[in-house]
């Protein structure tokens, strides 16, 4: 081959590798916004939040209801206390249990003791199998009183994706663990009794403008991500202003 068929060889293959590299790093990106949503506020001009659009959500009907505190269940603190914070999220997602180990429990702490907030847990079950399974066995823990206790419990011994840490052995190992009725937590679970529900609450949440999890809203104003706890503190605190 002359050095001049050598050299078309050689850009030929620059042409393709150069697109294929963007591509790739094209999905690597996406696959992050997925989980983070990219960090993003709307509706709260919460000072060091990144650029976004600034824009109330608006929502109707059965979407708009997830932002009340409509099932007791899933609703930790006072039914009267002036803010309302609701998060959607994914038992798997890892950005949700960094937003639970950074953000949540000093939320939880610091405004839902004092009763300043209520804090409400909303299904978006996206990352497959193991996601709506763990969001079922939740609500099924919440028959007995125990959602919040065995949300916790999920958040702490998350490990991995669809690697079997949420199978339907393990889950019915947690509720043992919590003290629950085996015999009806199991019942519940095998049944299926509620992935219906969390398959129509995600769906709802699309419509809300959730793209990735952790989503929160507080009073209706959505923060996007696992934005520090600095950021949804300035948004608490204007909400109660």
């Amino acid at each position: 081959m002359s050095s001049e068929q050598n050299l078309e060889s050689k850009e030929l293959k620059s042409f393709y590798f150069v697109p294929g590299s963007i591509l790739a790093a094209g999905i690597i990106i996406a696959i992050a916004v997925i989980y983070s949503g990219g960090g993003k506020i709307k509706g709260v001009p919460t000072k060091g939040a990144e650029e976004g659009e600034v824009a109330a959500v608006a929502a109707s009907g059965e979407a708009a209801a997830l932002l009340e505190a409509n099932d007791n269940s899933r609703v930790s603190g006072s039914p009267s206390a002036p803010v309302t914070f609701v998060e959607f999220g994914d038992f798997q997602c890892p950005f949700c249990a960094k937003f639970y180990q950074t953000v949540e429990k000093q939320i939880i702490e610091k405004y839902v003791k004092t009763g300043k907030v209520k804090f409400i847990w909303r299904d978006f079950a996206f990352l497959g199998q193991e996601s709506f399974d763990a969001a079922g066995a939740a609500r099924c823990a919440g028959e007995q009183g125990k959602f919040w206790q065995y949300h916790d419990y999920l958040f702490e011994n998350q490990k991995g994706e669809n690697q079997g840490a949420f199978s339907a052995a393990n889950l019915k190992q947690f509720a043992g663990k919590l003290g629950l009725d085996v015999q009806a937590f199991n019942s519940c679970l095998d049944s299926g009794k509620y992935l219906g529900d969390v398959q129509k609450e995600s769906e709802l949440g699309r419509d809300l403008g959730v793209s990735g999890t952790p989503s929160s809203f507080i009073n209706g104003q959505q923060i996007t991500g696992a934005v520090p706890f600095s950021q949804f503190e300035t948004a608490i605190i204007n909400a109660l202003k």
